[in-house]
């Protein structure tokens, strides 16, 4: 897609130079080109105006900035003669700057934000959508898949990212995008611009304490997608099992939106009635509009009901035909990554991958699999570094009340001491195997496999590296499952 000059007043933007005409709008200084307006954002631990001076020098025409920003860049930008905008939320006035510019995006757009699940629904949208005729894309952790794809390295990437991404897929004849909204993204602002259609609200459980230091901050940041992006005429689709979910709908109702719940309770619009469990998925008995209705999910894990129906409900919000929605429930394919079958042992035992990395999504993942399993439930785990220190003790005690079997090792243990990390995890459980190495750890869990018993390997889900300081190594869990199957089992030549 060919990118033209757009003068700041088609950008919505005003500087007292008057109009100027920029070549294209960057935040980082290493993509500076000339006649470009440069966004300078403030950071956690420095102000992106410090960088005002190197873009002028790469040819910035512009800068965008707030009031802080401005008083470290002003005379630079004077003596180079470019345009100075200042924006009480320089964030929030970038996204709709990109949107501006890129003009383009998918005829509906829905997006879905919480702790745990955001991945399965987005993508469960999408497929419901494909299954329905439509083309489709859903954008996030997994990067953008479907009918266009492109790797993404945010879970919701910067506004230019996003809205050029965005264009393209309209490009391709993409009319249908379903995005996680992850709250670093809500809080700064990079879904702003976006045409909603729908919105949906997963769970609420601890994570990311390390930036929003607190649950409400943190629950603040969510519900951002309701009382600030979805439209009055867009639909609110929330899960009312979650504490949090009252709350949610009760933004959406003092806003006006049409409201489509799901849950277990008899106010859910969409309500699971039922569920048996099998080896390979399970069947959910469930109503709407007083109907009741029955379908087979291919997928693994209770909690992959309300991700289902979420994600039927945001077809359904959208225009799709409830009939149709739910005939194509059965044709559901399982999330990279997520409750994912990564391999199957001579004896029968199977070994899943999941990207559970909170307590509540650990705790969700051992109870979900607990019926799909005959024998002993395994679990190896670890946590991150540089993150959330407190939930690491709690993950410990999800996992020491929901496997028989425990092996703690690495995650991603970035810039911090790895055998500290362990150990604030092994404090809540000391009865847990410890292996720090990954690859050992699940040689050992699949080595410890009898008939009728399954593994989870949980924490890193569809990621394919392990990051130790500041390097990634490759290191992907599905295929560290699937080589030590067929070493154990004797099919490696």
């Amino acid at each position: 897609m060919a990118e033209t000059r757009r003068t700041l007043d088609e950008l919505g933007l005003s500087a007292p130079a008057g109009s100027v005409a920029v070549t294209a709008i960057c935040t980082d200084t290493r993509r500076i080109e000339p006649g470009c307006l440069f966004a300078a954002l403030p950071g956690s631990h420095v102000h992106g105006a410090g960088y005002a001076t190197q873009a002028l020098a790469a040819g910035a025409a512009a800068i965008l900035t707030d009031r802080d920003g401005a008083a470290i860049c002003r005379d630079a930008v004077a003596a180079a003669g470019a345009a100075l905008i200042v924006a009480e939320d320089p964030r929030q006035t970038l996204a709709y700057a990109a949107a501006l510019w890129f003009r383009a995006q998918p005829a509906t757009c829905v997006a879905v934000t919480g702790t745990n699940g955001k991945t399965s629904v987005a993508t469960f949208t999408r497929q419901i959508w494909q299954v329905l005729g439509l083309r489709a894309i859903n954008l996030g952790t997994t990067g953008i898949e479907g009918d266009w794809t492109a790797p993404l390295v945010h879970t919701t990437p910067d506004p230019v990212t996003l809205h050029r991404a965005l264009a393209r897929a309209a490009e391709q004849g993409v009319d249908h995008a379903a995005m996680e909204a992850s709250s670093h993204g809500l809080d700064q602002r990079r879904l702003d611009g976006v045409n909603l259609a729908a919105a949906a609200f997963t769970n609420f459980s601890q994570d990311h304490l390390d930036y929003h230091r607190t649950f409400e901050a943190y629950f603040a940041a969510k519900a951002g997608l309701f009382d600030r992006l979805l439209p009055p005429d867009g639909t609110a689709v929330v899960n009312l099992d979650d504490p949090r979910g009252p709350d949610i709908a009760a933004i959406a109702q003092r806003r006006g939106n049409d409201l489509l719940t799901v849950g277990r309770g008899p106010d859910a619009a969409l309500r699971i009635t039922g569920q048996r469990f099998e080896s390979t998925g399970q069947e959910l008995a469930f109503h709407w509009a007083g109907t009741p209705q029955h379908v087979r999910l291919p997928l693994i894990g209770g909690f992959q009901a309300e991700n289902a129906l979420i994600a039927a409900g945001l077809a359904i919000a959208t225009g799709s035909e409830p009939r149709d929605v739910f005939a194509a429930l059965s044709r559901l394919g399982t999330v990279r990554g997520r409750m994912q079958l990564a391999a199957r042992r001579e004896n029968g035992a199977s070994v899943f991958v999941d990207y559970a990395h909170t307590p509540a999504a650990l705790e969700t993942a051992l109870r979900a699999l607990r019926p799909h399993v005959m024998g002993r439930l395994v679990v190896v785990y670890g946590a991150g570094g540089d993150r959330d220190r407190g939930k690491r003790p709690l993950m410990g005690a999800a996992a020491r009340d929901g496997a028989d079997l425990r092996i703690v090792t690495d995650d991603n243990p970035r810039h911090e001491d790895r055998a500290a990390i362990r150990a604030q995890i092994l404090a809540a459980d000391s009865q847990a195997l410890e292996v720090g190495d990954r690859a050992e750890a699940i040689l050992r869990g699949i080595h410890a496999l009898q008939s009728g018993d399954a593994l989870l390997i949980a924490g890193k889900g569809h990621e394919t590296g392990q990051t130790v300081g500041d390097a990634v190594y490759p290191f992907d869990d599905v295929e560290q499952a699937s080589v030590a199957v067929a070493a154990l089992d004797g099919r490696v030549a």
